[in-house]
């Protein structure tokens, strides 16, 4: 289990507890720019949840999420993020009639290695909507919009429960896959795991449990821990998460480990006992949550993407509503060297028409 106390210094702790502190927070919000505003929210691509955006090493950007018919898998690219908005829509797969892989099209990502692209994605079955499962999509064409997509098939877990929102990242050298799943023992609806990844359908043989879902706002609704994202930065890597019920109770979570301990130690992950991105109500901001990040035009500074609602009254039930829009923003950093979400700022990377109903 993930250690609730951050470990920065035994001295910080120290103080906390002489100053009668109640409950352990992560290091200071004090961002190194920028500045508040109460602007309204600008959606970046109306209408499309869990949203990712995979940036290629020559600049291009690819952008991927969730349609809310839940039966396909789209791409759009552009030379710009602003140029996303307007990209136009290239539908790469489509669910099946019936069986594997024919309902509940949720949560693709797009990844790369080896000279061939990769779509991470969860399915359920027209006969077993919730018979949710990860299945994997490989392209070898050098454009993931052209060439032919085929069907890897299923990842291969310890087991076989209800599983989703898997995404992959290289640490020293090693592939390693990060995804939500039932726990063994039923207690909750989703917890997050890490393995290695031995080939795109198969992990290693050691999985372990980074997170659960075992704090008050990550149980309201549901008990979830899912949507997991990795960033790096000055010698920690990053997890940020959601939990809780998909709608506006849908908040952001954060992990992190030094990048020098062994990641499959699940006592080597600190976890922060607060949410760090969750629904404000001035700014129009509802359910953010189920992110990733990519990098702006420079190649530098980080992006927070991420899906939420501009309004709080739901069209139907939180997952039949289909205005989850997807929005993105400057990732901060604190003067300690965490992620700052920016929870008090409005979206300060591009503009765009209102977003409506």
């Amino acid at each position: 289990m993930p250690n609730l106390i951050n470990p920065i210094s035994l001295l910080l702790l120290s103080l906390c507890l002489l100053s009668a502190c109640t409950k352990p927070t992560i290091p200071a919000t004090k961002t190194v720019q920028g500045t508040d505003t109460t602007a309204l929210p600008q959606a970046l691509v109306l209408q499309r949840a869990d949203p990712q955006i995979y940036r290629t090493q020559e600049g291009r950007y690819y952008f991927i999420a969730t349609a809310p018919e839940f039966d396909r898998i789209e791409l759009r690219a552009a030379d710009r993020l602003a140029d996303l908005t307007q990209a136009p829509a290239q539908v790469i797969w489509r669910k099946h009639a019936s069986g594997p892989m024919s309902a509940n099209i949720w949560a693709p990502e797009l990844h790369r290695w080896d000279n061939t692209w990769y779509i991470y994605f969860a399915a359920g079955e027209t006969e077993r909507p919730g018979h949710i499962r990860m299945y994997v999509l490989a392209n070898d064409h050098v454009d993931p919009l052209q060439g032919q997509w085929r069907e890897l098939g299923r990842v291969n877990t310890a087991r076989d429960s209800f599983s989703l929102d898997a995404t992959v990242f290289e640490h020293r050298g090693v592939r390693y896959l990060l995804w939500a799943q039932k726990d063994p023992q039923n207690l909750f609806n989703s917890a997050l795991y890490l393995a290695t990844l031995e080939t795109p359908t198969q992990v290693g043989s050691r999985e372990v449990e980074i997170s659960r879902p075992d704090l008050g706002w990550e149980i309201q609704g549901y008990k979830v821990n899912e949507g997991a994202a990795v960033i790096k930065h000055n010698g920690r890597i990053f997890v940020s998460y959601s939990a809780s019920a998909t709608d506006h109770r849908y908040a952001m979570g954060l992990l992190w480990i030094d990048e020098t301990a062994d990641i499959l130690n699940p006592a080597a992950w600190n976890k922060a006992p607060e949410p760090v991105f969750f629904t404000h109500e001035k700014l129009q901001r509802y359910g953010p949550g189920h992110n990733s990040f990519t990098l702006a035009e420079d190649g530098k500074t980080p992006v927070l993407v991420y899906h939420a609602r501009d309004y709080l009254e739901l069209q139907g039930a939180p997952l039949t509503d289909p205005n989850r829009h997807t929005y993105i923003r400057r990732l901060q950093w604190t003067t300690q060297g965490f992620p700052d979400f920016g929870q008090e700022r409005a979206d300060d990377l591009v503009t765009h028409k209102q977003s409506t109903k």
